[in-house]
């Protein structure tokens, strides 16, 4: 699905004509983090799982904003999925070369599951379930790219900020979201010599879904236990994504911003 209106009367200075990449792109942070770059002028490509009703939403949010854009299904989760949308991806802002290279100025690796499972009842198809979606997705993902990324390119890795802390019943995800840091930091090394940072946003608790929202009672208890009294948006991690990935974090790779409030 493609939409080629002209790019948004509203870019902010450094994204304009960019081309950015946002997998997960159809709810919560990777909606808000896609229509955030759509609005700041970028050529966008948005990944989904599937083409369903999320996806249609996402077609007429980015529409509304003027952006040039397209959207590509692939389940990233599997290489057959990455080198799905990285073709798809090379194409797009290739403007038709299949073959082009070096097309790409911003990563987004964003798609991620949650869990919630005690230890002892934790299961291995549930273990590799997360794994799969919250770490072994972004190293898909990014290493398809590798020669559809620009030198002196951003990739951005959505983390969580309990990969700090651990949480109960969250083994599995927690340790997910750990690797995520490990691999962001590991790999800022490896690409750092073609100039293309890598960096981990770590959101906290954030409101994505309302339909899905938390039980009352603790999201009163979790908003108590946050400094600035209200939990996250997911608009709060996108303005994160944003700044990593332009060009006022041009000497910022290999770190962690943690966006939760202060929780």
């Amino acid at each position: 699905m493609t939409g080629t209106a002209p790019a948004a009367s509203t870019a902010s200075a450094g994204f304009a004509g960019k081309r950015v990449l946002v997998t997960g792109a159809t709810r919560g942070i990777g909606r808000a983090t896609a229509l955030a770059f759509a609005r700041a002028g970028a050529r966008l490509v948005a990944g989904c799982r599937t083409e369903g009703d999320a996806a249609k939403r996402l077609r007429t949010e980015l529409d509304e904003t003027g952006a040039e854009f397209t959207i590509v299904a692939a389940d990233v989760t599997t290489s057959e999925g990455a080198a799905a949308l990285a073709g798809g991806a090379r194409e797009w802002f290739g403007d038709g070369d299949r073959d082009a290279r070096g097309v790409l100025d911003v990563l987004v690796n964003n798609v991620g599951v949650d869990g919630h499972v005690p230890f002892d009842r934790l299961t291995e198809a549930e273990w590799h379930r997360v794994i799969g979606h919250n770490t072994t997705s972004a190293y898909l993902v990014t290493h398809a790219l590798l020669d559809v990324l620009a030198d002196g390119a951003s990739v951005v890795n959505v983390g969580a900020s309990v990969a700090l802390r651990g949480r109960p019943a969250g083994v599995h995800y927690s340790a997910s979201k750990a690797a995520v840091i490990g691999f962001s930091r590991a790999l800022a090394k490896d690409l750092g010599p073609r100039g293309i940072r890598v960096n981990t946003v770590a959101p906290g608790v954030t409101e994505t879904d309302p339909e899905e929202g938390l039980p009352p009672q603790l999201v009163a208890r979790l908003t108590a236990l946050t400094a600035l009294g209200r939990l996250g948006r997911p608009e709060d991690v996108a303005g994160a994504v944003l700044y990593l990935a332009g060009d006022s974090a041009a000497y910022v790779t290999g770190t962690t911003i943690e966006v939760d409030g202060g929780i």
